[in-house]
């Protein structure tokens, strides 16, 4: 979609705790996320605030961090909406501001906003077209901006290549960053979300990457089985399987599987910091791994 490559820096944050915490306290880590030296933070949204006015806020509240929706859900917003209200925060915050898009989950399309949720790539495809498609936004403002799928099958990958900056696959082991390199080719940009876990290497670390990779499995377990992983977390393989999921260890652990990330196609890092209570954000973790990449 963009003759230049969408950069957003090596090494960011992804959380959506925020959404469980006053804004008040949201805005204070982002500063301090920006301070620490992180390039970008990714906010989720699921069930807490809306995507874009977090956004709005915590770009107010910061000066040069980039802020990007991972991913703000299609079926939140109409093409329209969408499209104007990215190009009002582009004219705000110019290349600060990424929007990131995705198809959330059947259970929240359809129970929580009583839609019904449509097959996967078309349904993007014809989102994008209607996006492009809008003529509504701040006055002069460019009709198109960078954008960035949240992606994981080879489908919407290709869509992602095709109709957007790139992707941003979520919870992915390497081999699929080198997969996602090799099938968007060179130009697209390619950011990737990395579960972590810091501290030793003991039976509790080991439960909590367990229990991540067991609630989150179900939404990438036939792109594993492509990439010749077992699923079966009763099986002899379960071990791999987690460790390829989720890097638990020190500095050294976390920063040997992020660069193994960069050395696979990767031009983003984001740390997704797990193992802490919904409501208590991971702020010594998030200093800890600062600089990680220097």
């Amino acid at each position: 979609m963009n003759d230049a490559r969408l950069d957003v820096g090596r090494l960011g944050i992804w959380t959506n705790q925020f959404d469980n915490l006053p804004v008040s306290q949201a805005v204070e880590a982002t500063r301090e996320i920006e301070e620490l030296g992180y390039s970008a933070l990714w906010l989720g949204e699921l069930s807490g605030r809306e995507a874009m006015t977090q956004a709005a806020l915590l770009l107010s509240a910061t000066s040069r961090l980039k802020v990007a929706t991972g991913i703000a859900t299609i079926y939140g917003r109409d093409p329209v909406t969408m499209a104007q209200a990215q190009r009002t925060l582009h004219e705000s915050f110019g290349d600060r501001f990424v929007l990131g898009l995705g198809i959330s989950h059947p259970w929240f399309v359809e129970k929580i906003r009583g839609l019904s949720f449509g097959p996967r790539v078309p349904t993007m495809r014809d989102y994008l077209d209607r996006m492009d498609a809008t003529p509504f936004g701040p006055p002069g403002a460019p009709k198109q901006h960078p954008r960035v799928i949240g992606a994981v099958g080879t489908k919407m990958l290709g869509l992602a290549a095709e109709r957007a900056s790139g992707a941003v696959p979520f919870g992915m082991p390497v081999e699929h960053t080198a997969r996602a390199r090799a099938l968007m080719g060179p130009g697209a940009f390619l950011g990737v979300f990395q579960a972590v876990l810091l501290g030793p290497q003991d039976r509790t670390t080991r439960e909590k990457a367990w229990s991540h990779v067991a609630e989150s499995l179900p939404n990438r377990a036939d792109m594993l089985r492509g990439l010749g992983y077992s699923v079966d977390l009763a099986g002899p393989d379960a071990e791999r399987l987690v460790r390829s999921l989720v890097v638990r260890g020190g500095r050294d652990e976390i920063g040997t599987r992020v660069r193994e990330h960069l050395n696979a196609g990767a031009d983003h890092v984001s740390l997704s910091v797990i193992g802490t209570r919904p409501d208590v954000l991971p702020h010594h973790q998030w200093r800890e791994l600062a600089g990680l990449l220097d």
